[in-house]
């Protein structure tokens, strides 16, 4: 795999902003490295690496997409995501869920579509792919994967975690996102991004501290320390009358450290 040291630069983004169309600069299989060090990487078939994934994922993507899975339904228009006219957009969590206080609700718990019949297939589905996703890690950075499990192992226990690697999972059905930094996530430690697309463009994670643009291909995976840099997703634009683009999503929430 090609690879590729990232070197910080200027910029004048602030977390909150909007971003823009950016075209991809990573559209080839990368490993990301800072000081030499791997932090992440990008492939953009990770079916040349495990067909099973594609396979996983075309079932998640397709569960998602029914009325079979709860979720979180918005509707915006294109002044606000890039869409054009209303397009649905909707979110589903799986796995741990941290205590937010202000919405008065103190305490940990895992996500109710656990709980719901109809979700299973979805549910398993997400599951397996999340392990054969860590199983990718492992392959491609073992560095990354052996860290990540150390962290894992010492500070979550085992009843808030989603795989060996994260404690929780969300779909993100054409769901762009301002400048943010992933400041919940457990430092040292990686996000796993699935995309999956059809007849539409944007979508891609830029990170402005080092002025990268990861493509957003169909069944592409991207492995990246989202705690570490503010960062954003570009527009997302349907280029035909069913487009649409999900990510799937794994990740580590700090909140469960040391929880009982």
């Amino acid at each position: 795999m090609k690879r590729i040291e990232l070197i910080p630069i200027e910029h004048n983004y602030k977390i909150g902003d909007r971003c823009d169309h950016k075209s991809p600069t990573i559209v080839e299989d990368t490993i990301f490295t800072f000081n030499g060090e791997p932090i992440g990487f990008y492939v953009k078939d990770m079916g040349k690496y495990n067909p099973k994934l594609v396979q996983l994922a075309d079932i998640a993507d397709a569960e998602l997409r029914t009325s079979r899975v709860p979720k979180q339904v918005m509707n915006r228009t294109s002044g606000e995501q890039g869409l054009t006219g209303k397009v649905q957009q909707y979110t589903t969590i799986l796995g741990s869920i941290a205590p937010r206080p202000h919405m008065k609700r103190p305490y940990a718990s895992v996500s109710k579509v656990h709980n719901v019949k109809s979700a299973e297939t979805f549910i398993k589905s997400m599951i397996l792919l999340c392990k054969e996703s860590e199983e990718l890690i492992k392959r491609l950075t073992p560095s990354i994967y052996e860290s990540q499990l150390s962290i894992i192992e010492e500070n979550i226990p085992k009843k808030w975690r989603f795989g060996k690697l994260f404690t929780s999972s969300i779909s993100n059905f054409n769901i762009s996102a301002p400048f943010h930094r992933d400041a919940g996530n457990l430092e040292g430690c990686c996000n796993v991004i699935i995309t999956k697309k059809r007849q539409a463009t944007g979508g891609n994670l830029f990170v402005p501290d080092y002025d990268a643009t990861m493509d957003s291909a169909n069944n592409s995976m991207l492995v990246y320390p989202a705690w570490r840099n503010m960062h954003a997703v570009t527009p997302i634009v349907p280029t035909g009358k069913n487009g649409y683009r999900n990510s799937l999503v794994f990740y580590p929430l700090k909140a469960f450290r040391g929880l009982d």
